[in-house]
């Protein structure tokens, strides 16, 4: 079943604010922090069910990056995937939660 990939406003800003922190540190390395989110993404749409199930209702998930320490936190629909929050793993749940 093909799902519609939704990516909301609050983490697109989550990607932006974290690439620009990783250019800062090391140019270009803003970019492969993105390429990993994408690649998180496409993991999660390609097989949405195959990720830690954190909520029933709505059925929020996550899957991990695999170079960066992030999470990106998605609500499985029916008919979409709705990516709502891209966070450090070092930042407490309930900031995913707000998203919600």
């Amino acid at each position: 079943m093909t799902r519609l990939l939704i990516i909301q406003a609050q983490a697109e800003v989550d990607m932006a604010e974290a690439a620009l922190w990783y250019d800062d540190q090391q140019p270009g390395l803003g970019n492969n922090f993105l390429t990993e989110v994408h690649a998180a993404i496409n993991r999660a749409v390609a097989n949405p069910r195959a990720y830690r199930r954190l909520r029933r209702r709505p059925e929020v998930r996550r899957v991990l990056t695999a170079r960066f320490p992030y999470r990106v936190f998605y609500i499985l629909r029916p008919e979409a995937i709705v990516v709502f929050r891209v966070l450090h793993g070092a930042r407490h749940d309930r900031e995913w939660r707000q998203g919600v």
